[in-house]
């Protein structure tokens, strides 16, 4: 299912359509599908067109204070910050640009909004090293918090199964956590969790369009862009999916 889960959005990405329409149009002599091909790779890659997008996925949260969330029965951080680096000396780690996750969930506990941390080991099939979660635990014991206030989920893969190790762990039959993840990825996450029994407040962090203005580089074609645009369709792919499930 995990393969599924990642195939089908580059089956269906902006790329992958741009490149049937132009060898259709190419094969079958066709001027107006290859054009037509064209002109949606060229949309796809425009940064005003792609941070609208990405900016749409995050629309419904706001970045705030730790000081300002009430208390709950658990912070629960999820995985996808880390990734794992071939070193001279095996394997080692580094941080990607969801790494806010995991030191807001800090924050949040040393504000007192709860009595654990919960960490979900996040490894998928071709990971390399320990689970996220062993190393974000030996992180957060670096900052002070103690081995015994912080919990970890069984391996997961998806959102789905660490909603669901993430409930084994909680003795409430209806907790209440402290969700934090990608603002991008909140929306998705919190129904998966109240799905699996779970009361939710949504902590959101690594807001991925920041404040700025128009400029004329917003209309010039980046590959950058086109990422953006085809990382805003596997989200809608996620969304819908789970809306389908649940």
């Amino acid at each position: 299912m995990i393969y599924l889960n990642k195939i089908l959005p580059l089956i269906i990405s902006p790329l992958f359509t741009v490149i049937i329409l132009i060898l259709y149009g190419l094969i079958n002599q066709s001027k107006k599908i290859t054009i037509f091909g064209m002109a949606i790779l060229i949309i796809c890659s425009l940064p005003i067109f792609s941070e609208k997008l990405v900016a749409y996925l995050e629309k419904d949260y706001q970045l705030d204070s730790t000081e300002t969330f009430q208390t709950s029965d658990a912070i629960v951080v999820l995985s996808g910050m880390v990734r794992t680096i071939k070193a001279k000396n095996g394997i080692t780690y580094e941080w990607t640009e969801a790494s806010d996750r995991i030191f807001a969930g800090i924050d949040l506990f040393k504000q007192k909004k709860a009595p654990y941390l919960i960490l979900t080991r996040g490894s998928l099939p071709w990971s390399l090293g320990k689970p996220e979660g062993e190393y974000l635990q030996d992180m957060a014991i670096s900052f002070g918090i103690s081995k015994e206030k912080i919990l970890l989920t069984t391996n997961v893969q998806n959102t789905d199964q660490e909603a669901k190790a993430v409930k084994k762990l909680l003795s409430n039959e209806k907790p209440i956590i402290l969700l934090v993840t990608s603002a991008f990825h909140m929306p998705r996450a919190q129904k998966v969790f109240e799905a699996a029994g779970i009361r939710v407040i949504p902590f959101p962090v690594d807001f991925l369009i920041g404040a700025g203005k128009i400029t004329f580089m917003s209309f010039i074609p980046s590959a950058s862009a086109l990422s953006q645009t085809s990382f805003f369709v596997r989200e809608m792919i996620g969304r819908a999916y789970y809306s389908l499930k649940y």
